[in-house]
């Protein structure tokens, strides 16, 4: 089932959002012309070269065998099918879609669905690729490219897939969850959601966030995949006839206070102000000796910092810097006394 969302168009690019079977959303543009030309000429350059080498190594193993004209042609002909047909199937099959140019330009093959390719299509796409791209030199496919919506050559046509862009735009804003019922989000508390994977939460509120845009058709049916997708990830179940819109909106809202809580907890071991251990670490670095250490008579008392206890006093009558009664004592600067001339 395709969605088109409004508001993430980009100049050129169509963007479609695809919900799979699994219930996951793909937002994604089609891929543009440019990009599947420059994968194709990847493709088409990888596989020239390993015709050329092939077509090296038989020749060489032809000539030392001494093998007949006839039986080099056939040789030849298996060759050339064997990469030109061979290549993109193989690549397409065991990748789900990609091959070596697809995957540096970033694009997919998907179904009209939005499932993974399957061995029928691409079979289909590489048969077709052999007369629209190899005999007449890719005109058909770049014609019905120009033509379609979503930039389908022939083999797309045949085989019902179109190229997408894997590589997505930023991530958007979070849109605000609808409120939650208070006898839900107490329900909430006792879930066990270490299964709810990032894809499936992304999922949900992605539904949740343009339920307006929706038709109620679409609502219904969206909602009971992605909610079934939620159901088998999260346990207990929710309580009997739950609206999914609210059993969606429960577990999110759980989630992220989950989340909240959890980064509020791992906030004080960051070493912020007000930490236990922060505290507990001298005033003055490098100072290693002991707060109370002994003093002989008459030496200078080291400055003593701010806010830090007292801890000996002079006796009564005398004064604090260890001088005779009646002489001034000399003038200070910052770590000591200048000693009298």
């Amino acid at each position: 089932m395709e969605l088109a969302w409004p508001g993430h168009e980009e100049a050129g690019t169509a963007v479609t959002e695809v919900v799979t079977g699994e219930a996951v959303v793909l937002e994604v543009p089609c891929a543009r012309f440019p990009s599947r030309l420059l994968a194709l000429a990847i493709d088409v350059a990888i596989q020239l070269t390993m015709l050329f080498a092939l077509f090296v190594i038989v020749g060489v193993a032809i000539s030392s065998h001494g093998v007949n004209a006839a039986t080099a042609g056939a040789v030849a002909l298996v060759v050339t099918v064997a990469i030109i047909v061979g290549y993109p199937v193989l690549w397409e099959t065991l990748t789900r879609g990609g091959t070596p140019g697809k995957f540096a330009l970033g694009l997919r093959v998907v179904s009209d669905d939005g499932g993974p390719e399957r061995f029928r299509q691409a079979l289909v796409r590489g048969l077709a690729a052999v007369v629209e791209i190899w005999l007449l030199l890719g005109c058909p496919a770049l014609i019905c490219s120009l033509l379609s919506d979503r930039g389908k050559r022939l083999g797309d046509l045949f085989a019902g897939t179109f190229v997408v862009q894997r590589r997505l735009p930023g991530r958007h804003d979070a849109a605000p969850l609808p409120p939650v019922n208070p006898e839900l989000a107490l329900w909430g508390t006792r879930l066990e959601m270490s299964g709810l994977t990032d894809q499936t939460a992304e999922t949900a509120r992605r539904y949740l966030a343009r339920l307006p845009e929706l038709t109620p058709a679409a609502q219904a049916e969206l909602g009971e995949r992605i909610a079934a997708a939620v159901r088998a990830q999260v346990s207990p179940q929710p309580p009997p006839g739950t609206p999914v819109t609210a059993y969606l909106s429960a577990v999110l809202a759980e989630r992220r206070h989950r989340e909240h809580a959890r980064l509020a907890v791992a906030a004080p071991a960051s070493g912020q102000p007000g930490d236990p251990a922060r505290a507990r670490q001298p005033d003055v670095p490098g100072d290693a000796g002991p707060a109370t250490a002994p003093r002989s008579p008459g030496a200078p008392m080291a400055p003593r910092q701010a806010g830090e206890p007292t801890a000996w006093a002079p006796p009564a009558g005398a004064a604090s810097t260890g001088e005779p009664p009646g002489r001034e004592p000399p003038p200070r600067r910052a770590g000591g006394f200048v000693p009298p001339a």
